[in-house]
């Protein structure tokens, strides 16, 4: 067996996992990979850039047995049973102080039970969210490991090595006890399908209603990634709108099926969010919308049987783009508002220590959702750092009055239009009921306890109560 001690180990060859490796040697590290397939083993040593060491294996052990110890082990497999047997099969071959890293999307409650399943026999797992896709993995992705604070201590120069940077700061950082990188790579994933589904409604209004072609769309979006919109949605967005398709000759954009597909984060997001419980509305509506695409027939159907006239506005004015813009600004804000409204109460319940200024900061580059937004965030959280919703800023409160006029302008001009802005005109709901002194659930509450006896509280006293409403 060769002699060579290789620094870190990658059970999972594919797009992620080879990039992740080679981004690593280049960084200096010795990096050895494994894979069942051959020709994924083969690929990652031709692909290696000349004079890193990298190495490709096809058994578990020889990889194991080839790393230097205590072991860096990462796995980047399917989320569920396929950690489970993959941590199986380490297990006799691994010692005490080993390192495994899950840098898959698992839910969180899985890596919890990995972690409390470990800790008796002296391995340190760690659940770690990677983001950025396959070129961020490559290049410098953001990474947010969570878990065992002495794992991330020996893991630590290596993942700062290979994350991205931002004015020279890498975009890693511990995101606190047990599950917390897991959990924070669920939310960030829920905030992503919320600005998707808010890009794609503002590219409806901009397509249906002020009657805009693909090069329009590509120029406005170009012009918004280069001023206060900037992020990474919104430049790639500019980008999709003037890619041709190779078979009709048309913009892609316009033959790709309007069924689109999840593979569950956002939808965890959701749920965990209800179990908290925090409201998160806009990012619900977008996993909402995503499952009712997927529902084409009956929408033809529908479509067929109630005719909705869409209202145009032919050739919309700058006027009217600005507002678009600024709805697409007001209701981000809003969905980034959420979801760290939802990071700050799980850290709290479930003990995890989660520190939202460091999650804020290893957004800013690497990941799907970076955005000139997070700086703003960024320095708000080191302000305060008890920021319970960063709607609560004052600095951020004047871009929300500054953009709510307009976001609200273009959710009335969508009604009219018959244009669904689901998640727009939720993001509105929710900023309207978060602002509200008093909200009209003191009658949902009379209604509980007329029907269920559920009790209420009272406005001028103290106590639990209860009436005979017959």
């Amino acid at each position: 067996m060769e002699n060579t001690a290789y620094d870190f180990g990658m059970i999972g060859l594919g797009v992620m996992g080879s990039n992740f490796l080679l981004n690593m040697a280049d960084k200096g590290y010795k990096v050895i990979g494994f894979d069942l397939d051959d020709a994924k083993a083969k690929k990652l040593e031709n692909e290696a850039t000349p004079g890193t060491t990298v190495k490709g294996v096809t058994t578990l052990g020889a990889m194991v047995q080839q790393l230097d110890k205590p072991r860096r082990i990462m796995m980047l497999v399917p989320a569920g049973k396929p950690v489970d047997s993959v941590i199986q099969s380490l297990l006799p071959l691994i010692e005490k102080d080993d390192v495994i890293i899950d840098g898959g999307n698992s839910h969180y409650t899985d890596t919890l039970r990995r972690v409390k399943e470990l800790e008796p026999k002296g391995i340190h797992f760690m659940g770690m969210g990677v983001s950025g896709g396959e070129e961020g993995a490559r290049r410098g992705p953001s990474i947010m490991p969570g878990g065992d604070l002495a794992a991330w201590k020996r893991v630590q120069p290596m993942l700062e090595a290979v994350s991205a940077k931002v004015d020279g700061t890498p975009c890693v950082a511990y995101m606190g006890k047990d599950a917390a990188g897991h959990y924070v790579k669920m939310v960030h994933n829920g905030i992503e399908y919320a600005i998707m589904q808010l890009i794609s409604e503002a590219y409806d209004m901009m397509k249906r209603v002020l009657d805009m072609n693909n090069d329009e769309l590509a120029s406005t979006f170009k012009t918004w990634n280069e001023a206060e919109l900037q992020s990474y949605l919104i430049e790639i967005t500019a980008s999709i709108f003037l890619k041709n398709d190779d078979v009709t000759g048309k913009r892609l954009v316009d033959v790709i099926s309007d069924k689109a597909g999840s593979k569950g984060t956002g939808k965890w997001t959701s749920q965990d969010a209800m179990e908290l419980p925090v409201a998160v509305p806009t990012i619900d509506t977008a996993v909402a919308l995503r499952t009712l695409s997927g529902y084409k027939d009956e929408r033809v159907n529908a479509s067929e049987l109630y005719q909705p006239a869409i209202k145009e506005i032919k050739k919309g004015t700058e006027a009217d783009i600005k507002k678009i813009k600024d709805a697409l600004y007001f209701s981000t804000i809003i969905c980034y508002a959420q979801g760290l409204a939802m990071l700050n109460k799980a850290s709290a319940e479930l003990n995890m220590d989660i520190p939202l200024s460091d999650v804020v900061k290893i957004w800013r580059g690497g990941c799907i959702i970076r955005s000139s937004l997070l700086e703003i965030f960024y320095k708000a959280y080191i302000k305060d750092k008890s920021l319970s919703n960063i709607l609560l800023n004052k600095n951020i409160a004047r871009l929300i009055k500054k953009t709510e006029k307009n976001a609200r302008a273009v959710t009335k001009l969508a009604l009219q239009s018959k244009i669904p802005v689901t998640a727009l005109s939720s993001s509105i709901g929710y900023f309207d009921a978060y602002c509200s002194a008093n909200m009209p659930t003191n009658l949902i509450q009379a209604q509980r306890d007329f029907f269920g006896a559920h009790t209420y509280q009272r406005i001028d006293m103290e106590g639990i109560f209860h009436t005979k409403w017959d």
